[in-house]
């Protein structure tokens, strides 16, 4: 039996990159999953929709629904979690992969900038997580996982070619910080109830189709890249399993549980972070 065999997932940001890799991995271990992001159809020049991830899962002989939502406006996302329960039934994982990204240096970001990125990166996953965790109370397990990043952290030394890039990610990286904080406390207060919450955010960096800003840096540092296959299995670890309240990373995660990292469809062991990376991927 799969290890999500009869779990119902909703996963924000899941139209590319590493929310639809964690999509893809899920659905591999026999989850139905509900694909979220901002609209049908593209987004700019960003490659990749709703519409392309789900049947991207559905060839692979997933299941695997799309459902629109804007997560910057308030009103039409306080039903989502109830909406995307109709495809499947009551969510038992949720992972909260959108987020919005202002790379300013922090002396320049403006207060309607800060607000922006504070609302999608902590105000969006909590108000989810409230409205998911009534159904899972109610059966006595959930998962929730909140993607972080490795940004709430300032470098200790900048970027070798580049320490401007050190500095940009201060302001994102203090949403990301505060999100961490707020997932610690929430995981120890349900986890009385089978609802276990965690944190996942990269090693380094993933090289998804939306990171032109950091996709020269990674060219010129091959180590700072990181295959978007380790993210997924590292979310599928703590979505299956009974640890509260941590601050994980990929890599950590993956080696200390002794993991092997397979392809998005399961099928294939592909190894550990020294996957190879595309580094003109998206380019």
């Amino acid at each position: 039996m799969k290890s999500l065999e009869g779990k119902t997932a909703l996963i924000t940001g899941a139209s590319r990159g590493i929310g639809l890799a964690i999509a893809c991995r899920f659905a591999a271990e026999g989850a139905s999953v509900v694909l979220c992001a901002s609209r049908l159809g593209r987004h700019g020049k960003l490659q990749g929709t709703l519409e392309e991830a789900v049947a991207l899962i559905q060839t692979q002989r997933g299941k695997a629904a799309a459902i629109a939502c804007d997560l910057s406006d308030a009103d039409a996302r306080t039903d989502l979690v109830a909406r995307a329960s109709q495809h499947f039934g009551q969510i038992d994982i949720l992972v909260n992969n959108a987020a919005a990204a202002d790379m300013l240096l922090p002396s320049r970001v403006t207060t309607a900038q800060r607000n922006f990125m504070y609302d999608l990166n902590v105000n969006v996953p909590i108000e989810l997580a409230q409205q998911a965790m009534p159904s899972m109370r109610e059966r006595g397990a959930g998962w929730i996982l909140n993607i972080s990043s490795r940004s709430c952290e300032q470098p200790i030394v900048p970027y070798r070619d580049s320490a401007i890039a050190a500095h940009v990610i201060a302001a994102y990286g203090a949403t990301k910080a505060a999100l961490n904080r707020y997932s610690s406390g929430l995981a120890h207060e349900v986890a009385e109830h089978g609802i276990y919450v965690n944190t996942l955010a990269p090693e380094n960096i993933v090289l998804t189709s939306s990171a032109e800003y950091v996709r020269d840096i990674a060219r010129r540092n091959p180590d700072m890249a990181e295959p978007v296959e380790m993210m997924a299995e590292a979310a599928l670890a703590l979505c299956r399993g009974s640890t509260v309240g941590q601050e994980c990373y990929s890599r950590r995660l993956v080696h200390s549980l002794g993991l092997s990292v397979k392809a998005l469809d399961g099928k294939t062991v592909l190894g550990d972070a020294f996957l190879p990376v595309d580094l003109n991927a998206g380019a």
